[in-house]
């Protein structure tokens, strides 16, 4: 009995399986990459950054960051973004020489909201290792488009001021300290959508407070003002209100009142008798 063996490939499928392949293997670090942001003409470049939220070095998108700090520090910045911006933040960390480096280390890229939310990157190097031979290390951020409006319990990001901060999170205890050079850009990009989904934010979301003011009613409502309803009322409740006096001042009166009589009632029935005879 013999045995058939399969037909070989011919050429044209073999040509057809390669340039799949490599079609495949090109197609995947194009769309991986993000465009990195370019500096704005004539923009000055900002040397200093925050230490917190509330100390955050106030930038705009296209104006370039550089600044020298320390290993372990916190370094944070600040920026506006509108309705409709999709924005990128990248940065690079000059690293101390290898001689004095014990190992590799972590870095990390964060964006939060004016609400202090942590926004999601979607593309780019957010959380980059750098070797213990590293010169540099780069990071990238790319964010969702900022939106006119959201649910409230979505996440989405909003129009507001945005907090970028830069900060090392896996580091050898013994490189703490060591100088570093940070350059940093956030750069926007805008495609006039400002109404993502038709929707619109109309008012904010949390209603302006004006502490001693009382707030008026709507002059064309047909409700009746709330001292105009006392008026009608009559009875024997008028006789007994005191002019000046809350709510609280009655109830405050009776309970004394009922005290009083609870306390008469009880020495009553715990006093000892006295015999006759």
């Amino acid at each position: 009995m013999t045995m058939r063996k399969a037909p070989a490939l011919t050429s044209a499928r073999r040509a057809a399986v390669l340039l799949a392949a490599t079609g495949i293997a090109v197609a995947l670090p194009a769309a991986a990459g993000a465009e990195t942001p370019t500096p704005s003409p004539g923009a000055a470049t900002i040397h200093k950054a925050g230490t917190s939220f509330l100390t955050a070095a106030g930038i705009s998108p296209g104006q370039p960051v550089r600044v020298g700090a320390s290993v372990g520090d916190y370094l944070y910045w600040s920026f506006t973004a509108e309705a409709g911006d999709t924005h990128h933040v990248a940065a690079t960390v000059s690293l101390p020489a290898a001689a004095s480096r014990k190992g590799d280390s972590t870095w990390t890229v964060e964006v939060f909201d004016g609400l202090r939310r942590r926004q999601a990157c979607v593309a780019g190097a957010q959380t980059p290792v750098a070797s213990k031979s590293a010169t540099t290390v780069e990071l990238d951020c790319e964010l969702r488009q900022v939106r006119s409006w959201a649910e409230p319990w979505s996440g989405d990001p909003l129009p507001g001021t945005y907090y970028v901060r830069l900060s090392g999170i896996e580091l050898p205890e013994q490189e703490l300290g060591l100088p570093i050079e940070v350059s940093l850009l956030v750069g926007v990009e805008s495609d006039g959508d400002t109404k993502p989904e038709g929707g619109d934010l109309k008012a904010p979301l949390a209603p302006a407070v004006n502490p001693g003011k009382v707030l008026a009613g709507d002059p064309t409502a047909s409700t009746p003002a709330p001292g105009a309803a006392g008026d009608e009322e009559d009875g024997w409740f008028d006789w007994v209100r005191w002019p000046g006096l809350s709510s609280r001042w009655y109830w405050t009166i009776g309970g004394g009142i009922l005290a009083a009589v609870a306390g008469v009632v009880g020495f009553a029935l715990t006093r000892p008798r006295q015999r006759v005879g």
